[in-house]
């Protein structure tokens, strides 16, 4: 009987969440992330973790072709979306100054060592490090004897496992609604449900909305019918990316994509709140449209608000203190 208890096994999520937080938040001044950007052109060593997770994103900036860039930095940080009250449109001459230093093939690594070839690039790893995290901390739990669980770090969603035989019911978020109000659901056995959507963070000005998915070649948020796109697949870092990739592609050439890749499924909410879905017949996900939400990131939500374990940077966890082991962590935005 080694096996650690629920609660020891969460709080030690909990420890893990804040070391990769660390490690990839580029407001952190000592996070690998920080320290690249900071000494750039030079080179920093940094670990293990920091090189696959950037080995990572840069394969999804090549798949996408750039439209996903990990250098995106300097332009976001234009826009202020941090603060959304303080959230104004930069004038054209800065993000063209900007847009200049945005480029993934900037990036080179070297074993241990990373560094920005422009002194003026900056990394942004937000794309997927959430991804990331969720799918360390689900290895972790698995190695720890976890056979059924939820981990929710808001808006990416991985299962652990199912319910006594049932699959997890994860329910979609309804654009600009309340939290927790669900548009659709899915079933989720074992694997990962992620939603990117241009309602996470965006301020209004003159009656239009400017979200936080830029579009590197203008610099400006993307402009096409989606609200947002939630990806099924095994793992949470594949979700991550392609969520983001597709609310920057479009409907049309989103389906594409994730028509052209193997175990991946799309449900894409269009600006009418018209739920499309991908159809991959050689998906290996067993990911279907589920029956109303029984378990899913409302009651989550909920749970957290009733069982808070408030720690620094607005990490929460909801303790539940029987099987399956539900971990609710919101993560800064990063």
């Amino acid at each position: 009987g080694n096996q650690k208890d629920t609660e020891t096994i969460l709080d030690d999520c909990m420890t893990k969440c804040k070391e990769y937080e660390n490690l990839f938040s580029r407001t952190i001044t000592e996070s690998d992330i920080s320290r690249i950007n900071d000494v750039a052109p030079e080179y920093v060593t940094v670990s293990d973790d920091t090189i696959l997770l950037l080995q990572q994103a840069l394969s999804y900036c090549q798949l996408t072709n750039g439209l996903l860039d990990i250098t995106i930095a300097p332009v976001k940080d234009l826009w202020n979306f941090a603060t959304p009250e303080k959230g104004h449109i930069p004038d054209g001459e800065s993000i063209a100054i900007q847009l200049a230093h945005v480029n993934y093939k900037n990036v080179e690594i070297d074993q241990n060592k990373v560094r920005l070839k422009d002194a003026h690039a900056a990394l942004d790893v937000g794309f997927i490090a959430k991804g990331y995290i969720a799918d360390r901390l689900k290895e972790y739990m698995i190695a720890e004897g976890v056979t059924s669980g939820i981990i929710n770090l808001g808006g990416n969603v991985l299962t652990i496992g199912n319910k006594d035989g049932q699959d997890f019911k994860v329910g979609i978020q309804k654009p600009f609604a309340d939290t927790g109000t669900t548009l659709v659901s899915v079933a989720s056995n074992d694997s990962s449900v992620v939603t990117s959507g241009i309602y996470e963070r965006f301020f209004s000005l003159d009656k239009k909305i400017y979200h936080h998915i830029l579009n590197p070649s203008t610099g400006y948020p993307v402009e096409n019918e989606l609200l947002s796109v939630t990806i099924l697949s095994k793992d949470s870092t594949t979700g991550d990316a392609l969520s983001t990739s597709c609310l920057l592609l479009g409907l049309e050439k989103g389906k594409e994509l994730i028509e052209s890749l193997d175990g991946v499924e799309a449900v894409f909410i269009t600006k009418d709140y018209n739920v499309i879905e991908t159809t991959n017949g050689n998906s290996s996900t067993h990911i279907r449209k589920a029956a109303p939400m029984v378990l899913g990131t409302a009651f989550i939500n909920a749970m957290a608000e009733l069982l808070p374990h408030i720690l620094p940077e607005s990490i929460m966890l909801a303790k539940m203190l029987y099987n399956p082991a539900l971990l609710h962590i919101n993560l800064p935005c990063w």
